[in-house]
């Protein structure tokens, strides 16, 4: 496997993603994802930060607080729980077979790492899609954590032991969306678990649209 340095390309990427999907274990790709790690600083968790903080910009300023607070969580977070578990030597524990979506996780992750698309930061693009993969694969945990809140007053929710999220079966057809990968539960419609504000499905999909599609950039 090889450690990810600075400036990489989309075929420094396939090549690692390519290592990835071949990997059998939790551990294994805790271990690997940690070792790519070490090629980021968190001055670049902090420009992910920043990038995604202008591309919300235009929401309403009480839902972009509450939001960004969940992306900050994820974000800083999970960067803090590999080297931790790292330090640990936890990966070397960890023998439980990986889910069977993740080598199309990957190839998802290849694709979507193109350099012939323009304007896009690979290395930043990547370390995102780590960040996402770590806890959907290794911790068996969603991408957005319990509380990440969505337009209407829902959101991802853990309830006896499952995690459920209002927008999890509403995102399969966005590109480069973590949902299709995601351990959640989809929230049941007319569940307790739902807020009472619920949004229209005109403004859920607009969200998951915006969210997406710029979040991914």
């Amino acid at each position: 496997m090889t450690t990810m340095e600075p400036g990489g390309t989309s075929a420094t990427i396939g090549e690692q993603c390519r290592d990835l999907g071949r990997l059998s274990t939790q551990g294994e790709l805790g271990s690997s994802i940690a070792r790519i790690m070490k090629g980021y600083s968190p001055r670049d968790i902090r420009q992910l930060m920043q990038g995604f903080s202008r591309k919300i910009a235009d929401l309403d300023p009480v839902y972009r607080t509450r939001i960004t607070e969940k992306v900050v969580e994820h974000l800083h977070g999970t960067w803090h729980t590999i080297r931790l578990m790292e330090q640990k030597g936890a990966f070397g524990r960890m023998e439980a077979p990986l889910p069977s979506s993740a080598g199309r996780f990957w190839d998802m992750v290849m694709h979507e790492c193109d350099d012939t698309v323009p304007d896009r930061n690979l290395r930043l693009r990547f370390l995102k899609y780590l960040l996402g993969a770590f806890p959907m694969f290794v911790l068996l945990e969603p991408a957005h954590p319990a509380g990440t809140p969505f337009p209407g007053g829902e959101s991802v929710e853990y309830v006896e032991g499952t995690y459920y999220c209002p927008v999890r079966e509403r995102a399969n057809d966005v590109g480069g969306a973590l949902c299709p990968f995601c351990p959640a539960l989809q929230t049941p419609d007319g569940s307790k678990l739902t807020s009472p504000y619920t949004a229209s499905e005109y403004r859920r999909q607009q969200f998951i649209s915006h969210y997406y599609q710029n979040y991914n950039g």
